[in-house]
């Protein structure tokens, strides 16, 4: 995904980014960011998530990012979610894994995903 980087945070490699789809907070897991640069990066998200917690049905259709507090809520499509817990979230053309627990939930709609840690990885550099 596309990211602009807004600006630096006093938190070590902690970045506030701007993309398509909205703004969100993020560490930066690359060689030095500065505010202006553009990178194509790739989100992870390391936390384990809980289905109908930390993972809920979106009102709405469309993709989003945006920051609530603390947390990056980030809204798109639930692709899957493998009998391993891994699953996978579409924002656009891109697809973010992630691992949860929880109650199945139906695959194919909106969700939100709501985070407090997203690590940014440049791709291609």
């Amino acid at each position: 995904m596309n990211i602009n980087i807004i600006e630096t945070s006093l938190k070590k490699d902690e970045v506030f980014f701007a993309s398509e789809f909205g703004e969100g907070r993020g560490t930066w897991c690359g060689a030095a960011a500065a505010a202006g640069e553009t990178f194509e990066a790739e989100f992870e998200l390391p936390t384990l998530f809980m289905c109908w917690v930390d993972i809920v049905p979106a009102g709405g259709g469309a993709f989003e990012i945006r920051m609530d507090g603390n947390a990056v809520i980030l809204t798109g499509i639930l692709e899957n979610i493998e009998e391993d817990g891994t699953g996978y979230l579409r924002l656009g053309r891109d697809v973010i894994m992630f691992e949860c627990l929880g109650e199945p939930m139906a695959l194919g709609g909106f969700v939100e995903i709501r985070t407090r840690e997203i690590k940014l990885y440049p791709v291609n550099l």
